[in-house]
């Protein structure tokens, strides 16, 4: 049981409903879309053993994993995700919705880049929805993705910095559509990993 990881930090969950909460990230490599404000390499990577991971993860005084990538579904399996809950972990899975969710994930926040009126046909129910958004991008009804217990728009940050057009953007498109609500990505703004 091998993975490709790009990396593996500890830090807080800098954005959606699991904000500020300390997490294990393992950003696995691939990813089935190309997006143009994407700030990950996911192309890179060293194989590790799930036994290699945990070893890695032990230091850590967390038990919340977030799978992150690229697109982790196309790596994960339940199988490895048994591993680690059978030593106590919670598992968090980002994914762009393009893929079924292994069913052993805890926490699934669905960020959808296109199609998104297909994802509800591969995962049905998630916690989160989370949008990229830029100014002019259409907002979707909430009503066409998977049910959640958030809708989030995200405003796209230039590269490191706040896009605060984005921000007043996103605010604007709740306001009329109160189902959504805002997430920043407080890691950025706060300088942590």
């Amino acid at each position: 049981m091998k993975l490709i990881v790009n990396e593996i930090f500890y830090s807080l969950q800098g954005e959606g409903g699991r904000s500020g909460e300390a997490s294990i990230f393992i950003r696995l490599t691939k990813c089935n879309l190309a997006c143009s404000f994407c700030d990950t390499d996911f192309a890179d990577g060293d194989v590790m053993t799930i036994d290699e991971i945990l070893e890695e993860i032990k230091q850590y005084p967390c038990k919340w994993i977030i799978w992150t990538g690229g697109e982790p579904t196309i790596q994960l399996k339940d199988e490895y995700l048994a591993v680690f809950r059978k030593h106590g972990y919670k598992q968090a899975i980002e994914t762009n919705g393009t893929r079924l969710v292994p069913s052993l994930i805890d926490y699934i926040t669905c960020s959808p880049k296109q199609d998104y009126e297909t994802i509800k046909s591969r995962i049905p129910v998630v916690n989160e929805i989370r949008i990229p958004v830029k100014v002019g991008d259409t907002i979707p009804d909430a009503s066409i993705f998977p049910k959640a217990d958030n809708y989030f728009l995200s405003p796209i940050f230039d590269g490191d910095k706040i896009n605060l057009e984005n921000v007043d953007y996103c605010v604007e498109q709740i306001k009329l559509n109160s189902q959504w609500k805002l997430s920043l990505q407080i890691h950025k703004l706060i300088h942590i990993e």
